[in-house]
């Protein structure tokens, strides 16, 4: 798939002690536990830092204990910085398949399983969420978020993306229809929240809110939603992806 794109920003200036130093606050949202191998703990580092491409090779070279980083990696690169998109559905589906065989393999990872559903939702956001619904795709994300969250109800991410989950199926196919797939509005606002709670200072938590709020009740939230994004933009962002995030934000009131 060629050379990824680089971070548009400077990095971050991260080294292995740095990483240590921050980790709670650098993944209050995954809770991830701070690797004992080195190896590992270098991808994350230039995770962190912006170089997305090289923690995904240095993860993958590290074995099944690196697929984490690999995986979180690539999700993001794609997600925010992958131009093209045949390459952008590539890199969601190459992910996901890991994240599957680490979840097979690692059943009790909370992370394997939030990582499968971030990919596959991605990538159905790519192909479009109708489509992906008709795939039997809203099942799967379904069930490995809730795999996530039982495993790690401290997760904050998984509580995005369940949020979002509920949201995307509403605004696709409507609230009589989403209740087929396990979706409803109060369920997607109660997963917002509860990331928000435990993601304070979080701009990606923020944001996803925004656009959830808005499918989720319709236009007469987009003030509450302005609100949400303006919040985001002024989130102080800690690494790399946090930086993304903000940006994003910052796109979507500028919109």
């Amino acid at each position: 798939m060629g050379q990824w794109t680089g971070f548009p920003y400077p990095l971050y200036p991260f080294d292995m002690d740095s990483v240590r130093a921050q980790w709670a606050r650098l993944h209050q949202g995954d809770q991830e536990p701070l690797p004992a191998d080195e190896a590992v703990l270098q991808a994350w580092v230039c995770f962190h830092a912006g170089d997305f491409e090289g923690a995904r090779d240095r993860g993958i070279a590290a074995g099944r204990a690196g697929t984490t980083v690999a995986n979180k990696a690539q999700i993001a690169y794609a997600s925010y910085l992958e131009p093209r998109e045949a390459a952008r559905i590539a890199l969601f589906l190459q992910a996901a398949e890991r994240a599957e065989a680490q979840a097979a393999a690692e059943p009790g990872n909370a992370n394997a399983h939030y990582l499968l559903a971030s990919a596959l939702g991605r990538y159905s956001q790519s192909i479009s969420v109708a489509k992906a619904l008709a795939m039997g795709m809203g099942s799967r994300v379904r069930a490995a978020l809730d795999t996530a969250v039982r495993l790690c109800p401290s997760h904050g991410e998984a509580h995005i993306v369940l949020g979002a989950f509920h949201a995307e199926v509403i605004d696709k196919v409507g609230s009589l229809l989403g209740r087929t797939q396990g979706a409803s509005v109060e369920a997607g606002l109660r997963h917002f929240r509860q990331a928000l709670r435990l993601m304070p200072d979080s701009a990606l938590a923020r944001l996803e809110f925004a656009k959830g709020l808005v499918m989720l009740e319709g236009e007469k939230r987009l003030p509450e939603a302005d609100r949400l994004c303006q919040e985001a933009v002024a989130c102080t962002p800690v690494d790399a992806a946090e930086r993304l995030h903000a940006e994003r934000a910052r796109a979507e009131l500028s919109d």
